[in-house]
C-alpha cells in the first residue's frame, strides 16, 4: 500500500503508536528533517506529546563523501566510525575540519528550525525517532547512537515504511522499532508515497511553531 502523502502516513503511524505509547507522561517525539517532521507531528499530535527535531549531519570522508566516518548531532554530539577511522588512518585535523563545516550547516539548520529555543532535555524519557521512511538506515543509526549519549530512558524508532532487513538490523540498537510497512521488493522510500515532494525549511518552522504553541495550550 502507498502513503498519499507524509501527512497521511503520519497518522496511520500514531494509530499504530497510540495503544503503545498513549498516555505516557515522559514522552518526546523527534524528527529527522526534513521528511521526517510532517510524519513526527501527527504522531506527536495523536500522543499528545512535545515535538522537536533532532538534527544529523554525517562526516564524509574528503574525496570520498559517502563514506561516513562518523556524525554530529543536535545537543553538541559527535559520534566518530572507530573502524573507519582506524583503518584508514585518519587524521584528527582532518575529522575536525570536516565537523567544522557540518556544523556551520546544523547551526544554520537550528536557527531555521527553532530560533533560540533551547534544545529539550533528554535524559530519562521516552523518545520516538521518526523519519518518513528508511532505506539503508544509516542517518537513522547516527541519530540513535548521539542520541544515546544524551541518556535516554528509552529510545523508541518510528517509521511508515522501510526495507525490511534494515528494521531486522536495527532492532539489537534501539528499545523499539516500529515499521508500519515493510514491502518487499524495497527499492527506496520515494515509491512508497504517492506524493514525496521535498518539505520545506518553511514547513519544517511552520509544523514545530503549530505543535509548541498546541502543546503550550494543554
Amino acid at each position: 500500500m502507498r502513503f498519499y502523502d507524509r501527512t497521511e502516513a503520519g497518522r496511520a503511524l500514531a494509530q499504530k503508536l497510540v495503544p503503545l505509547y498513549g498516555g505516557r507522561r515522559d514522552l518526546l517525539v523527534l524528527a529527522l528533517p526534513r521528511g521526517g517532521v510532517p510524519v513526527a507531528f501527527e504522531v506527536a499530535q495523536a500522543l499528545h506529546a512535545p515535538l522537536d527535531v533532532f538534527l544529523v549531519r554525517k562526516l564524509g570522508l574528503p574525496q570520498q563523501e559517502e563514506l561516513a566516518m562518523g556524525a554530529i548531532a543536535s545537543g553538541g554530539i559527535r559520534v566518530l566510525n572507530e573502524s573507519v577511522v582506524h583503518t584508514l588512518q585518519v587524521h584528527p585535523e582532518v575529522i575536525d575540519a570536516v565537523a567544522r563545516r557540518e556544523l556551520r550547516e546544523l547551526q544554520r539548520r537550528e536557527r531555521a528550525y527553532r530560533d533560540d529555543r533551547p534544545f529539550p532535555e533528554v535524559r530519562g524519557r521516552t523518545v520516538i525517532l521518526v523519519d518518513d521512511g528508511l532505506a539503508t538506515g544509516t542517518t537513522m543509526r547516527a541519530a540513535v547512537a548521539a542520541l544515546r549519549q544524551l541518556g535516554p530512558d528509552r529510545i523508541v524508532v518510528a517509521v511508515p515504511v522501510a526495507a525490511i532487513e534494515t528494521c531486522e538490523k536495527m532492532q539489537d540498537e534501539v528499545e523499539d522499532i516500529v515499521c508500519l510497512q515493510t514491502p518487499e521488493p524495497f527499492y527506496s522510500v520515494g515509491l512508497w508515497y504517492q506524493d514525496f515532494t521535498q518539505t520545506t525549511d518553511e514547513e519544517v518552522r511552520e509544523l514545530l511553531e503549530r505543535a509548541n504553541h498546541e502543546q503550550a495550550g494543554v
